[in-house]
């Protein structure tokens, strides 16, 4: 059993540094190259935007940016994440691109702490606490403001985050 939890761990690991790896070679190449990317972001209810909804969460405005995004996610919850924050925006957002990985990050900390509730687990409520209380200012974030910050990404990422504990709590 422990040699498995040591393999899950290490696959962890290399899938974290290959999405975060990915991240910065897209950013070094959109620099290098004077690419201007952001274009694939999620453009709201048109067609064009559609693509966005896969792309969006590797694009960034800026290297803060990145950086700020660049965090481990694991493989369903990433992806239902993604999709399904993606697909919210798409939905709900002001008429502008959206880009970034904020999303997928606000969608983690959600599942993150309502998964650390729901579960029966002290590491898990230690690990939801944890977050709540390093991170829990984020979630300001969701409330609509004026501005280049997608708050609509945000939102559509915590329900998300929420919406894919439902998995968790029947362990």
């Amino acid at each position: 059993m422990g040699e498995r939890r040591r393999s899950d761990f290490v696959t962890a690991l290399l899938t974290s540094f290959a999405l975060v790896s990915t991240l910065f070679v897209i950013a070094a190449v959109q620099v290098l190259f004077h690419l201007q990317l952001q274009r694939f972001g999620i453009i709201p209810r048109t067609q064009a935007g559609l693509p966005g909804i896969l792309f969006a969460p590797l694009l960034h405005g800026s290297w803060q940016h990145l950086l700020g995004n660049a965090a481990y996610h694991p493989y369903r919850t990433l992806s239902f994440i993604w999709l399904a924050s993606g697909v919210g925006t798409w939905l709900i957002g002001r008429p502008g691109v959206h880009i970034g990985a904020s999303s997928v990050i606000f969608g983690l900390a959600a599942f993150l702490i309502m998964a650390g509730f729901l579960m029966r687990s002290w590491r898990a409520a230690f690990i939801a606490i944890f977050i709540a209380i390093c991170y829990g200012g984020i979630f300001y974030g969701v409330l609509p403001t004026e501005g280049p910050i997608s708050w609509e990404g945000h939102l559509c990422g915590v329900l998300a985050g929420i919406w894919s504990v439902r998995g968790v709590a029947r362990k």
